[in-house]
């Protein structure tokens, strides 16, 4: 499959701020990704994928979108002890199933809003509840089996549970139930999941969780595995001022704004490169 994938990796609210602020900042300078043939979208983004999708906003607007008051927005908290259990689930799992089954576990016995408030909150993001006419990829995992599953717009499953599935962080928000199973964030496989991207022969990935560990593979491992199969891949990752922007919370709403400025400026250091890449047509 040749062509231009375009992959949008998670990063809780600042991972969606920064991505539509590099968006924006590409664009303002000529480069154009929104007219990827493909767009892959796990965690943050598949809202964002979601949105650049939908053919509503500019990205202007979109950018502008983070920088406006989160209303209907609530802060989540990855703490130490959850993110302990992460990495020990990560580098003590056989398998990225099992690691998946670790992760899901934990968030099936968790304490988290309803699946009905959560809902409303994605949907609340979301410009269009209809999928796109391109071709839209979001991931998520089975909470029980660690099974991966790519939703599009051809399975028969609503965008809106889509995206509140590849959204759902274990331990921190609900499983979101569809087709009588419960599913998690689709970063439990991977922050990036760019081996969707395989087939495509120009691709650019923004990671705002660029890291790896155990079975859970980096975006860099997945990249240069592209790269090695004959594809122009640029990754694009959070710079240190970036990563200050970020702060303590990716989940809170307060960090968004920040991050798609840190975005924005971070952009410019990166359109000779992107452009290369993803060439003019």
């Amino acid at each position: 499959m040749a062509g231009k994938a375009l992959v949008l990796g998670g990063g809780g609210l600042a991972g969606i701020g920064w991505s539509c602020g590099i968006l924006h900042g590409l664009a303002e300078a000529g480069v154009d990704l929104g007219d990827a043939d493909t767009v892959i979208g796990t965690s943050a983004g598949a809202v964002v994928g979601a949105q650049l999708t939908s053919g509503r906003l500019t990205h202007t607007a979109l950018y502008e979108r983070q920088l406006a008051a989160p209303e209907g927005e609530k802060a989540g908290t990855l703490g130490p002890g959850t993110l302990f259990r992460y990495a020990r689930a990560a580098l003590t799992s056989r398998t990225i199933e099992a690691y998946g089954r670790r992760l899901g576990k934990m968030a099936l016995a968790a304490s988290t809003p309803d699946e009905a408030t959560r809902r409303a909150v994605i949907a609340g993001r979301l410009l269009s509840h209809a999928w796109p006419d391109r071709r839209l990829l979001i991931t998520a995992v089975q909470a029980r089996t660690g099974e991966f599953r790519v939703f599009d717009g051809s399975c028969g499953v609503g965008i809106v549970d889509a995206v509140a599935a590849s959204c759902a962080v274990p331990g921190v928000w609900p499983p979101v139930t569809i087709d009588g199973a419960r599913w998690i964030d689709g970063g439990m496989r991977s922050p990036a999941n760019a081996q969707l991207a395989e087939g495509h022969d120009r691709v650019v990935v923004l990671a705002p969780v660029a890291a790896g560990a155990g079975v859970l593979h980096a975006a860099r491992t997945q990249v240069a595995r592209l790269a090695a199969a004959g594809a122009r891949v640029t990754l694009l990752t959070p710079d240190r001022a970036a990563r200050r922007a970020f702060g303590g919370n990716s989940l809170d709403p307060s960090c968004r704004a920040p991050a798609a400025r840190a975005g924005r400026e971070q952009a410019a250091a990166h359109v000779a490169q992107v452009r290369r890449t993803w060439g003019s047509g």
